[in-house]
């Protein structure tokens, strides 16, 4: 496919938007995405030929009744944004002083020592939402303090009101004061253990660019997963250099023309879920065996992100650039892990990360996409189990088995 071919079913998608054709809009837009993405998710065309659509549609409708993701539920609270936008979160307190009879849970994860009073806050990515945890959020639960918030605009939170009220931009920087206003509210006091994945991590950096000294008083350990300091106007997501550069050329003026008719695209989206089911495995999972439960909890989470949020907020990771803010976790225990195979963003952000934290653990998981923390969850818990010990906030010797399996070939890289 030549760059100029690509750029015309692009360019077709949006003339036919401004023209007021939104629903064929809404069927070139798939069509463009689909063709775009065909050199890097060629199975996706022999999956949909092999299976029928009668049998997938009975397959995911059985998946959604019995799957148990993103059951797990806190104490709900919220907490207000800088501009007014309420912030949903839940805590997941500690369980009583056991005493002498420590649970095997908790003698799994940390030996027979209670752990110290700290809290572990999760933040999750992009187009995802605070269950996308689910497993490490079960091995900690009632071991250690958690906080799990979603995002402006995702999940129970509200939409972002600088967006909505006042037109704004979306700013990674924005999200970083979001996360400062969830701390003040869920961690009044005490350590903080603070844990990213891909936007999570964008946004920890820019609570550390703009309250450097929180991170100095109060953070005792950060775990940064599948996440960039910038640059990611570079990554190519696996697609040809085609297909890449018609994508960065109209992709921003697409999704926001879309977005301005959210009504219409999500009909249309929904139209064409199954399509894009094929897409989502491809750019969050990378192993072949990922349970089919797990592939479809995660395509829930994308599919309930409303369009017009996936446009509000793709325009801030082009500018995103948090490299100098690193230095403020210079002085603490870190973890940086990813997937080797993650075509959001490469492993190699991950690894340039590491480079200026050279007293970080860098683990990269083979065989894992985006979504490691899902894919290979008990490498992803195990690390984080190990933080919490570096950081003293747990005694040494811990170790973690039994907290799901994503796939059959995950191993610490």
């Amino acid at each position: 496919m030549s760059e100029s071919s690509a750029e015309a079913v692009v360019d077709a998608v949006a003339a036919t938007a401004a023209s007021g054709g939104w629903r064929k809009a809404t069927g070139l837009a798939g069509a463009a995405i689909g063709v775009l993405a065909a050199g890097a998710a060629a199975g996706v065309a022999i999956e949909r030929m092999t299976v029928g659509r009668g049998m997938r549609r009975k397959a995911a409708l059985a998946l959604d009744s019995t799957g148990p993701y993103g059951t797990l539920r806190g104490t709900p609270d919220k907490a207000v944004a800088d501009d007014g936008t309420e912030l949903y979160y839940e805590v997941d307190d500690v369980e009583p002083d056991p005493g002498p009879h420590v649970s095997p849970r908790r003698r799994r994860l940390f030996g027979r020592k209670a752990p110290a009073p700290v809290t572990v806050v999760f933040c999750h990515g992009y187009c995802l939402g605070q269950d996308s945890w689910h497993f490490q959020r079960a091995a900690l639960r009632g071991v250690v303090r958690t906080v799990h918030w979603d995002q402006r605009s995702h999940g129970e939170s509200g939409r972002g009101v600088a967006q909505t009220r006042d037109g704004l931009p979306v700013t990674i920087d924005q999200l970083g004061r979001d996360l400062k206003a969830v701390l003040d509210a869920a961690v009044p006091e005490g350590p903080v253990v603070l844990v990213g994945h891909s936007m999570g991590g964008m946004t920890v950096m820019a609570l550390a660019a703009q309250f450097p000294e929180y991170i100095r008083d109060r953070v005792v350990a950060t775990a940064f997963v599948g996440t960039s300091s910038g640059r990611l106007g570079e990554v190519n997501f696996g697609l040809p250099v085609a297909g890449v550069n018609a994508v960065r050329r109209v992709l921003p003026g697409v999704l926001k023309a879309l977005g301005q008719q959210a009504e219409l695209v999500e009909k249309g989206r929904r139209a064409t879920a199954e399509l894009f089911a094929g897409v989502i495995k491809r750019y969050s999972f990378a192993g072949r065996d990922i349970d089919p439960a797990i592939a479809r909890f995660a395509e829930r989470m994308i599919e309930s992100t409303p369009i017009d949020v996936v446009a509000e907020f793709y325009p801030a990771f082009t500018d995103h650039d948090k490299t100098e803010a690193l230095a403020c976790f210079t002085d603490m225990p870190v973890l940086v892990l990813a997937g080797v195979r993650d075509l959001v963003t490469p492993s190699e952000h991950s690894e340039a990360i590491a480079d200026l934290l050279p007293d970080a653990e860098l683990v990269l998981v083979p065989d894992a996409g985006h979504l490691v923390m899902l894919e290979h969850p008990e490498v992803v818990t195990d690390r984080l189990a190990d933080l919490l010990t570096r950081a003293g906030a747990v005694p040494a010797g811990a170790t973690v088995s039994g907290y799901g399996r994503g796939s059959n070939t995950a191993q610490p890289g």
